[in-house]
């Protein structure tokens, strides 16, 4: 028997633009997806939308790393990181095999994701949880002899529902967040199942890393959760995530991967890495003189991870140091 149970969420007018821009973004950037570097630029964001996803959560391990492991390379790390890497890759893989508007679905994905890391992987809580920031409670979740009914309701709003899939994936994934159904693993499920339902939109959305930009403004992602409980309205996590996703569709548009650079550097990690170099090129092709600090800020990307990017970019003698040390900057080298 369906329940009548319905989601309190506004549509406001910046949600209505919003979901407008967003379908005109859709379809430039599947054609960007279909240039020549296509398959190279779906993994360079199939490892982002990894770390960022598992960053949120505390991870460490930064695209190099996730991609020796994906290689079944070693590297340095805490067990648990390596394992939340492996199974993030594990569950990733099997994206496509996952049907959206499945409970047993959603279980079968959690059961992959959490393997090894929590007991009970696959299954409901048995026991109540909350959210805490230090000893201070953020979110107490439902108790957990209601998890079962409140999930089999979301699933049959889902599945009902006539909103655009573009709201209903939010309003999904901050449902469940209020939810937390499980004893770990809520914010990486949540995510990930936003982006399955996505794809039922379009199938680039398999491939759109909405988890990365989410990383780079998790204090808003977390503010905005935390307002729409307060006012018993998820529109403010809905405006909030249309918002994610249409910046992160708008910002996978640039040139193509440049040839050159990435054949030079083959071998670095086998090339994804070749992605983040070509963001510090570019990043020096459009301010002639800047620093490492200035890069690093700029483009969210690790001072350590710059500097060795840098250190390549120099080698391949493809850009120089200018002036005094303090005062110096970097600068394009021009082809003899």
């Amino acid at each position: 028997m369906k329940s009548n149970y319905k989601p309190l969420f506004s549509i406001s007018d910046k949600t209505i633009n919003l979901i407008a821009y967003i379908s005109a973004q859709i379809e430039r950037y599947a054609i960007r997806m279909e240039q020549e570097d296509g398959l190279l630029l779906r993994k360079i964001n199939r490892i982002k939308t990894i770390q960022g996803s598992l960053a949120i959560e505390g991870n460490t391990l930064g695209t190099d790393q996730i991609t020796a492991i994906l290689e079944g390379k070693h590297v340095m790390g805490t067990m648990r990181e390596i394992q939340e890497v492996k199974n993030a890759i594990k569950t990733y893989d099997a994206f496509s095999t996952f049907d959206a508007y499945k409970q047993a679905d959603l279980l079968r994905a959690h059961g992959l994701l959490m393997e090894a890391l929590v007991d009970h992987h696959g299954k409901y809580r048995r026991g109540n949880v909350g959210v805490f920031a230090g000893d201070i409670p953020i979110h107490v979740a439902p108790p957990a002899d209601r998890v079962s009914g409140l999930m089999g309701d979301l699933f049959d709003w889902l599945t009902t529902s006539t909103n655009h899939l573009l709201i209903k994936s939010c309003v999904f994934h901050y449902e469940f967040e209020f939810i937390h159904p499980f004893i770990d693993g809520n914010g990486r499920m949540g995510r990930l199942w936003q982006s399955l339902l996505l794809t039922k939109l379009h199938p680039i959305f398999e491939y759109l890393p909405v988890e990365n930009m989410v990383f780079k403004n998790q204090q808003l992602y977390y503010k905005a959760i935390n307002d729409s409980t307060s006012a018993t309205d998820s529109g403010i996590f809905v405006e909030f995530m249309l918002g994610e996703i249409l910046t992160t569709l708008k910002s996978r548009q640039g040139e193509p991967l440049d040839k050159t650079i990435t054949s030079d550097v083959n071998g670095v990690v086998n090339g994804v890495v070749n992605g983040v170099v070509k963001i510090v090129y570019d990043f020096i092709v459009q301010n002639p003189g800047c620093r490492k600090p200035l890069i690093a800020e700029k483009t969210k990307i690790p001072i350590k991870t710059v500097e060795k990017h840098i250190a390549k970019l120099q080698e391949m003698n493809k850009i120089k140091f200018v002036g005094a040390p303090k005062s110096g900057g970097y600068f394009i080298k021009k082809a003899q």
